[in-house]
């Protein structure tokens, strides 16, 4: 069994965060690891507050499991502080010198859906400045794309542009930016050599839309490690189907249904 490490906060309501990722692990036939950036204090009703874990004890955690285990793949997701980005940064500097070819897919979460920042201002540009360039795949919705991007996006025709513009100083990036604020929820794939593509998507009529962001990274990842043909519309048809399979928890925006095709090994 192939194994994958997650880096990313810790969402007590299993909606989105680490425990969201571990699900889709699963669900791929995929053994999850994990290391903890950040706790939230959350439900389906939102983000209350967010108390970030110690940069030192991130890389720490980080160096232990890369002595020990062999990760085929690594997902990056709430890092909460700069000095996060930063830890995370060199040790995946350390991970391109040490085995290269190991997928790395960043899901660049720098706000809740509720209004609540998870990535402090300057660790905004540091991720935009350091962790792009070690990055494989980058999973921005539309609000994302424009903070990295610094380019305004409000329509369709906008996204193109806006996706180049993130490979400026990262000519090796994969971008597949969600389209879930558009009319039409279709995703855009611009792939390191200059390949553009759109992912045609139909709206889901549901509450239970908290974690979409955090499973397409995931399971993108997935499908990367396993050697899929199509990883990105598998990971848009994985999403499509946890939405249709959710059913309701607690008061808010309940999660997705994660599990909701299980998945053997290949």
């Amino acid at each position: 069994m192939k194994t994958i490490l997650t880096i990313a906060g810790f969402d007590p309501s299993s909606g989105a965060g680490i425990t969201a990722d571990l699900m889709v692990f699963r669900a791929h036939g995929l053994f999850g690891v994990s290391c903890i950036t950040g706790l939230t204090v959350q439900s389906t009703l939102g983000v209350r507050a967010t108390h970030p874990v110690a940069a030192e004890t991130v890389r720490a955690t980080l160096d232990c499991l890369w002595d020990d285990v062999p990760v085929d793949g690594i997902k990056i997701g709430m890092l909460a502080t700069a000095e996060n980005v930063s830890a995370v940064a060199g040790f995946l500097t350390q991970v391109r010198q040490e085995r290269a070819g190991i997928p790395v897919v960043l899901d660049p979460v720098l706000r809740s859906s509720s209004g609540k920042d998870l990535l402090e201002p300057n660790g905004v540009g540091l991720l935009r400045e350091r962790l792009l360039r070690l990055v494989d795949w980058v999973t921005p919705n539309l609000d994302e794309l424009v903070l990295l991007s610094g380019r305004s996006v409000r329509e369709r025709d906008d996204v193109p542009e806006a996706a180049r513009l993130l490979q400026h100083d990262a000519s090796g990036l994969n971008v597949l930016a969600t389209g879930g604020h558009l009319p039409t929820p279709d995703d855009f794939v611009l792939t390191a050599d200059g390949r553009m593509r759109w992912l045609a998507g139909a709206r889901v009529e549901t509450r239970s839309t908290h974690g979409t962001g955090c499973a397409l990274s995931s399971a993108l990842l997935c499908g990367l490690v396993r050697g899929d043909a199509d990883a990105p519309q598998a990971a848009k048809d994985y999403v499509a189907g946890a939405l249709r399979a959710a059913v309701p928890i607690g008061k808010g925006r309940g999660p997705v249904n994660h599990l909701w095709e299980m998945r053997s090994s290949r």
